[in-house]
């Protein structure tokens, strides 16, 4: 019984034993890279596991560039992989990259793949152009007429330039600007719509993919549409904009006018309140005379006299007036 239970607590041993050995030497693995001509040591797969490096990710793009003839080692695609790169594609790129007769080391495209680009499609767009297409780009001619175009720029990847080129907003940006600008300097609308290769044209000879990861093949007007007068708009709204500054000059005037005008009732009161209070005054001068006989009593009689005659003179003249005004 002793001898069944010690065999059976060695067996559980070998199995724990085994299956530890099997996770730490990958020997599937192994066995299919030798089976491949592709010579990696089993201490270097142990080393992976210890790194926390899958082998399977390192081993099997390895087997895939050993057959496509590349010069790639373990080390390159082990460092790749633990400075966060993605080793199998970095592999494709290189095939890809072969089969088309393209010039690409490892070395760059490492690098590519670590700036966060797509290395394979930059390879597959080198061979295969790629078109991207503008939004509608809207621009004002100088008779002031908006014209809209669209344009479809056929770009290729340039491998030198992938690292620290401007990506495809730059390429769409700078399309826009130089078809905005070559709209500018129309003089009419109508020379854009019939001529449309004359953007194409002068936007191409700018040298637009300066210091991107493209290079511009063509630039090619797909869409031209007339928009609004602008121009007729600007004026209608700078009339609008006139006659609402006439309107407050007018206003402000008026303003002016009844101001003055209130200013001038104002003073009249003031005159007339000052005539009646020396009006008020005669009789108390005239008493303050008559008590200190600087006025006598035929001096007052003739200044009645005169007055009386002076309001005759006043009436005779008024009804002479109306009788000549009746007349006619």
């Amino acid at each position: 019984m002793e001898m069944l239970l010690g065999t059976g607590f060695i067996f559980i041993l070998a199995i724990v034993f085994l299956g530890i050995f099997l996770h730490f030497v990958p020997i599937g693995l192994w066995i299919s890279a030798l089976a491949a001509d592709v010579h990696v040591g089993i201490f270097t797969l142990i080393g992976m596991r210890m790194r926390r490096v899958p082998p399977s990710k390192i081993v099997m793009p390895l087997i895939k560039a050993n057959k496509a003839g590349l010069e790639v080692n373990v080390n390159q695609l082990e460092a790749h992989y633990l400075a966060g790169g993605n080793v199998d594609k970095v592999v494709d790129a290189l095939i890809a990259a072969q089969r088309a007769q393209i010039v690409l080391p490892f070395e760059r495209s490492a690098a590519i793949d670590l700036a966060g680009r797509d290395v394979l499609e930059a390879v597959q767009m080198s061979v295969n152009p790629k078109v991207i297409e503008t939004p509608l780009v809207g621009a004002i001619a100088k008779n002031g007429i908006e014209v809209k175009v669209k344009a479809r720029v056929t770009v290729r990847a340039n491998i030198d330039r992938l690292v620290g080129g401007a990506g495809e907003p730059t390429i769409i940006a700078r399309v826009g600007e130089g078809i905005v600008s070559t709209i500018g300097s129309s003089a009419s609308h109508t020379n854009v719509i019939e001529s449309p290769e004359e953007i194409s044209n002068t936007v191409l000879s700018k040298g637009l993919d300066a210091g991107t990861a493209f290079e511009i093949l063509s630039i090619d007007i797909a869409d031209v549409d007339v928009g609004r007068n602008i121009g007729a708009q600007l004026q209608t709204d700078q009339a609008e904009a006139d006659k609402r500054i006439a309107q407050a000059k007018a206003e402000e005037r008026r303003a002016m006018a009844i101001a003055r005008e209130q200013e001038m009732k104002a003073y009249t009161q003031e005159m007339e309140a000052k005539v009646v209070e020396a009006q008020a005054e005669v009789p108390h001068a005239m008493a303050e005379a008559f008590l200190n006989g600087k006025l006598g009593v035929m001096d007052y009689y003739n200044m009645m006299n005169v007055q009386a005659d002076t309001e005759m003179r006043k009436a005779i003249s008024n009804s002479g007036v109306k009788k000549s005004a009746s007349g006619k």
